[in-house]
């Protein structure tokens, strides 16, 4: 299944006037298919793969001659397996700075890497590719978090029953699992799909001694996704320092796995709780760690609501790659209990707070944290969503509103009347 990526029309635009465009985004995200078909006949770069092992030996031989002895414009897919090549690259630019020269995709975060940061500042257009989004999988461009920043009202379209979205949730985005019918042949996927990134990628980028700790780091921050990181904690529960962890963390951020949320600060200073909340890349992979099947979800209120926001995470990080306000993310909470799960920044500073609800019905308490959140702002404050697994769309105050979650990929151009007064 082929199905049109919504960052296209980015990648496109930064070839016109960027010598080095670079899409990032973990393993099986679609990366080298996008890339590829970004052109077509006599106007498409060449390819060049480095998991070839005669290419990947060839670039790492002699990284300067390997860059020379390739075309004008070209392709260079898993460029984190040769990270030697960013200075040649970078030099190959300085002589040439035409658009659209070197496309790189790379299933870690090579910029991240020692000594390849500031390879090529001012040379490069970096974007990240997600899994798939439920728009994407429909086949529309949603403009949700654009929407958020107008002055219309959200309106959601046909409803969506509960076991609907569980479904939705618990296959997640990534191509070959949305290709697989059954839950059995998406467990087997996940699973390979894990070992291959542990003993294959995490070896790519850095040596580590204790590999077998990565499985277990990673179901254990699937067991708290939509929790405020706390390194002593899980340190404790792994056997393994503080130190150690936090290089086994900035790994799986390396891969695209592991997303931390920051925290919303603004003028607050030392009423926020300064930790990073965590997220997993990709709701199916999250239930596959947490070996949840449909039924386990639907009977596990504290399971549901963590992969509910999860899930909601990850489509917003998904449609701010191709949002025209291209606002932050962030979660709010305060010492003294009141939070927020997202609080989207734009850059003129407008705030928009989100609740994720999994219940099919809203309690009295649903606004509690976007009152707050508001009280606080002041002015910055544009409005508050609650998402929630309802089928009606409620107005609560001017600024409040609930909709349920369809609303996410169900909002596009055309698709919202004004607010009203």
């Amino acid at each position: 299944m082929l199905v049109p990526r919504n960052l296209k029309k980015a990648l496109l635009e930064a070839a016109k006037d960027t010598p080095v465009i670079m899409l990032n985004g973990s393993r099986q995200t679609g990366k080298s298919t996008l890339i590829q078909g970004l052109f077509r006949g006599s106007s498409s770069p060449e390819y060049v793969t480095l998991d070839s092992l005669v290419t990947l030996d060839s670039a790492l031989s002699d990284p300067q001659q390997f860059i020379e002895n390739l075309p004008d414009r070209v392709i260079i897919d898993e460029i984190q397996r040769a990270p030697e090549l960013m200075l040649p690259i970078k030099y190959s630019v300085d002589q040439n700075r035409r658009p659209g020269r070197f496309f790189l995709t790379g299933s870690a975060n090579v910029l991240a890497l020692p000594k390849v940061a500031d390879a090529l500042v001012g040379r490069i257009e970096v974007h990240t590719l997600w899994p798939l989004s439920q728009g994407e999988v429909r086949g529309v461009r949603e403009s949700f978090v654009d929407t958020m920043f107008a002055t219309t009202a959200l309106k959601h379209g046909k409803s969506f029953r509960l076991p609907e979205m569980i479904e939705l949730m618990h296959t997640g985005g990534y191509p070959d699992v949305l290709n697989r019918d059954s839950y059995a042949r998406r467990k087997n996927w996940f699973a390979g799909y894990i070992n291959t990134l542990i003993e294959r990628d995490v070896r790519d980028i850095r040596n580590i001694e204790q590999l077998t700790v990565m499985p277990k780091l990673l179901q254990l921050l699937a067991s708290r996704a939509g929790g405020l990181l706390n390194y002593s904690d899980l340190s404790r529960s792994l056997a393994i320092t503080v130190s150690t962890l936090k290089n086994y963390m900035s790994l799986l951020e390396l891969l695209f796995l592991v997303v931390p949320i920051q925290p919303w600060f603004g003028n607050i200073g030392k009423r926020l709780v300064k930790a990073p909340k965590i997220y997993l890349n990709d709701s199916g992979l999250l239930c596959h760690l947490l070996n949840l099947d449909h039924k386990a979800l639907s009977n596990s209120p504290s399971l549901l609501g963590a992969v509910f926001e999860n899930f909601v995470v990850m489509e917003l990080m998904k449609q701010i790659s191709w949002s025209n306000i291209k606002p932050r993310l962030y979660h709010f909470r305060t010492e003294s209990g009141n939070e927020v799960d997202i609080v989207l920044e734009a850059p003129d500073g407008r705030i928009v707070g989100i609740e994720c609800k999994s219940a099919v019905r809203l309690g009295s308490g649903a606004f509690k944290g976007l009152s707050a959140l508001k009280q606080l702002t002041g002015k910055k404050f544009h409005r508050g969503i609650v998402l929630y697994a309802g089928n009606e769309t409620l107005r609560f105050e001017k600024d409040f509103q609930a909709v349920p979650i369809s609303a996410l990929w169900e909002t596009f151009s055309g698709n919202a009347p004004p607010l009203s007064s």
